[in-house]
């Protein structure tokens, strides 16, 4: 079998469990159904039965479906029937309430033995740490001086070409020029903050928003609108365009693609409307593409960026959240700001690591990437099912929860006499940590809500970790 041939027959039992996936969680296939028999799959598809049978093995690997001997396959989830967390409904006006405080306190409770819901980070588990530590091992050996020198400003030549051969996934036409590395994805949005921005501007984000964007506001003496936000579908457009009209805003800052805390996605339309908006206004678009490539279905997802045809919009992204997070190997595309980025980069931190990124490249263009991230995607699949379900098992009656389609993040609302920065302290004292919802804005708001990370392997542990917090929340 060529090359090509086992990327066609990947790609196929993949289209087909995405295709069943659909009708399941759309409810046209519900607990106890029988699934088409193997033949069935072949002869429709016009698939072998090996590849067949691997699409039931994807589904089974998701908690989906469960194989009955001598009977065939039966899909064993539940739909989900929690309402969807309420639409974010913020404060029109500029947020000012610093939530540092708490940020540290969960930070400060980071401990080995402790069971981390809280961290934003896949679990080393899940990490071909193995196969990285070759790659490193690799570029100490061929990079001039053992790697100990500077990169050129822009970064790691070979990455950079990997990156923008990676953008075709998304839509993008991106070259090695158009791109410069940074330390992580932070370290990409602080470079753009820092290049188009003043102390006193207003930026707008979504909300409720990751905690790292608003302490990085704070720190450049920015002002923050928080605008209205669907735990499905993103920003919503209509307040973004009224934002555009009334107020002075120097940038916008969006999670595009499986939204932190929330996991929304913005659909394809919606994405080209606020481009379209942004350039109509001249106002720029700093677009964290973190979680992109961790999607659950047939395709990823495309970009703002995608559409950008003005230059305004910054793409950021990183390995953080996919493959190695203290590698801090990020970048973003400057766009029509190429030469102020580079002014900040030299400025700040003069070149990125020379070691992670020539690794980085390496990993990237022997294909070892897209192996891993397709294992990396089919167990968080697995694990969003997984914890979803403990929680409507284990949390009260009435309980709201997102249905992120990638990522890792569940976002939860409960009942609006639960304090949920109260709740963390008790949970704390039994070992378990999660991420109140308060961190995730600079108003008064989100006291009843959490964020969960399912990017940690599932175990009887953690379901009863989860079981743990509801009932302190009982």
């Amino acid at each position: 079998m060529t090359k090509s041939d086992t990327a066609n027959k990947s790609y196929l039992y993949e289209t087909i469990a995405a295709d069943l996936t659909h009708q399941i969680h759309s409810g046209v296939l519900v607990s106890g159904d029988k699934l088409p028999s193997l033949r069935a799959i072949h002869q429709h598809y016009k698939v072998s039965m090996s590849t067949a049978l691997q699409a039931y093995y994807l589904l089974e690997s998701r908690s989906l479906i469960r194989s009955v001997p001598q009977s065939g396959y039966y899909v064993s989830y539940t739909l989900q029937t929690n309402a969807l967390p309420n639409a974010s409904k913020p404060s029109l006006s500029l947020g000012n309430e610093n939530t540092s405080s708490i940020v540290s306190k969960v930070y400060d409770g980071i401990s080995s033995d402790h069971i981390m819901l809280s961290l934003g980070v896949p679990s080393a588990a899940l990490l071909p740490l193995p196969k990285l530590n070759k790659a490193l091992n690799h570029a100490l050996h061929t990079l001039p001086e053992y790697g100990s020198g500077y990169e050129h400003v822009s970064g790691n030549p070979k990455l950079r070409r990997q990156i923008a051969r990676l953008s075709a996934t998304w839509g993008g036409k991106l070259t090695e020029n158009d791109i410069i590395t940074t330390a992580g994805c932070t370290g990409a949005m602080f470079q753009a903050m820092i290049a188009l921005t003043q102390r006193g501007d207003t930026i707008a984000v979504e909300s409720p928003v990751y905690f790292g964007i608003l302490q990085l506001a704070l720190s450049l003496g920015l002002k923050v609108l928080e605008l209205p936000t669907h735990p499905e579908t993103g920003v919503e457009l209509e307040a973004l365009k009224m934002a555009l009209q009334k107020n002075k805003i120097k940038l916008c800052l969006f999670i595009s693609n499986f939204s932190n805390p929330m996991g929304g996605t913005m659909p394809a339309g919606h994405k080209k409307e606020a481009v379209r908006l942004l350039a109509h206004y001249d106002v720029p678009l700093i677009e964290n593409d973190l979680y992109g490539d961790l999607y659950f279905g047939a395709d990823r997802p495309v970009n703002c960026k995608t559409y950008d045809e003005s230059g305004l919009v910054l793409l950021c992204s990183s390995v953080s959240k996919t493959l190695a997070p203290g590698y801090r190997v990020g970048w973003l595309t400057p766009g029509k700001f190429t030469e102020q980025i580079r002014r900040v980069k030299f400025a700040t931190a003069i070149s990125s690591t020379t070691l992670t990124q020539e690794a980085v490249a390496d990993f990237l263009e022997k294909g070892r990437y897209e192996s891993h991230l397709k294992k990396l995607r089919n167990t968080l699949s697995s694990n969003s099912l997984h914890y979803t379900e403990a929680i409507r098992k284990y949390f009260p009656e009435g309980t709201k929860i997102s249905r992120p389609k990638g990522g890792f993040m569940l976002w939860i609302e409960l009942d609006p006499r639960i304090n949920t920065a109260e709740l963390y302290d008790q949970t704390i004292k039994r070992k378990v940590s999660f991420a109140p919802g308060r961190m995730f804005t600079l108003q008064n708001q989100y006291n009843n809500c959490l964020r969960l990370s399912y990017g940690l392997p599932w175990t009887t542990e953690l379901s009863n970790a989860i079981k743990t917090i509801g009932n302190l929340i009982r």
